[in-house]
């Protein structure tokens, strides 16, 4: 298994500002695809960043390969939906990581 840092870029620095309603699904079609990796321990830590330069997403990930990842990648909603997020992955020779419990999935949490 390897460690990576993934980074999805937004469309646009301001989205977590203004994205559409049609966004907002596509995002938690997002957040939902990803928690079955995030409770299989695969994908150790995953959240939005605000940066002052324009906010974009992050995940830890503990995959067998880089081509895995960029096949799961792949097949994101948020991809999928080709509105303009791209993946960056980063190699990460060592990671500590302290256990935490299964999290229920986005869209099953009430506004």
């Amino acid at each position: 298994m390897a460690y990576f840092l993934s980074k999805l870029t937004p469309p646009r620095p301001t989205f977590l500002a203004d994205m559409s309603a049609e966004e907002r699904d596509a995002m938690l079609a997002h957040q939902d695809y990803w928690l079955p990796h995030v409770n299989a321990g695969l994908v150790l830590v995953m959240g939005p960043v605000i940066d002052p330069k324009g906010a974009y997403g992050v995940m830890i990930v503990n995959t067998p390969s880089l081509k895995l990842l960029e096949d799961w990648e792949a097949s994101d909603p948020i991809i999928l939906a080709g509105r303009g997020f791209a993946f960056e992955n980063y190699p990460m020779p060592a990671l500590k990581v302290a256990p935490i419990e299964p999290l229920a999935p986005v869209s099953s949490i009430s506004p």
